[in-house]
């Protein structure tokens, strides 16, 4: 298959069109269970769920990040460490210690979980970052997040190129005859990227990927006055991308 005339129409960067679907985190992606106020983990290093408010109490189980839980009440054990009494859906309930969980009723969560996005590294980043983004939507910090955000996008894409040249082989690629930057815009690293709705351009020419910019398009658009507008206009103009004046 001759591919020549297809890649003199094509621009230098491609958007990806592996776009997937948003983090399923989000409030409205799926029904929260029954019988309380609705709350978000965001830590699983301390999401055990528990007979009774104690450290020693049965472990039921231990709920992933991102999953939602009803607080039904909240007990503070002799150690002074706080847990909430939940419900994970209509048959299972337990205590889970108060710091795994935000919601963005509860004031103060949303700083909290800014904290923990700053301290985390790499993939939980996005992903926590992605549970703000979706549950927080009028959080004073979400300009911070949205930057936190795509620098993280844009450093993934880093070694996400690193990792499709290595893996995809130049003959193989050849031989298939699809066009070339269409085995980059398939390469299943950027899969659970695009479960948290992260996407990426591709540089043919210099067959890297790069981040499309999303979230820097969002702080110039919603927060054009930020600190961190000033900043998403330099990397807009880095990746191509046209910004508002």
């Amino acid at each position: 298959m001759n591919t020549q005339p297809l890649r003199k129409l094509l621009p230098l960067l491609f958007v990806a069109t592996l776009l997937g679907s948003l983090d399923m985190t989000a409030l409205g992606k799926r029904r929260p269970p029954p019988g309380g106020r609705v709350a978000i983990v965001v830590d699983e290093r301390l999401s055990a769920l528990r007979t009774t408010p104690e450290f020693s109490g049965h472990l039921l189980r231990r709920i992933g990040r991102g999953g939602l839980v009803a607080i039904r009440g909240e007990k503070q054990n002799r150690n002074g460490v706080v847990f909430y009494r939940v419900n994970i859906n209509s048959r299972t309930s337990g205590w889970l210690q108060r710091e795994a969980v935000v919601s963005p009723w509860r004031s103060g969560d949303d700083a909290r979980l800014l904290g923990l996005i700053k301290g985390s590294q790499d993939f939980d980043r996005i992903v926590r970052a992605r549970i703000f983004l979706d549950n927080f939507k009028l959080s004073e910090f979400r300009p911070q997040v949205l930057m936190i955000f795509a620098e993280a996008g844009e450093d993934a894409a880093n070694h996400l190129s690193r990792d499709a040249s290595r893996r995809l082989d130049q003959q193989e690629m050849k031989g298939g005859g699809a066009p070339v930057f269409s085995y980059f815009m398939n390469f299943n690293g950027l899969d659970r990227y695009n479960r948290q709705g992260i996407t990426f351009m591709f540089d043919l020419s210099e067959k890297r990927f790069h981040y499309d910019g999303e979230g820097w398009q969002e702080i110039v658009h919603r927060y054009p006055r930020s600190p961190e507008a000033v900043e998403a206009r330099k990397r807009l103009a880095a990746i191509g991308a046209s910004a508002p004046r």
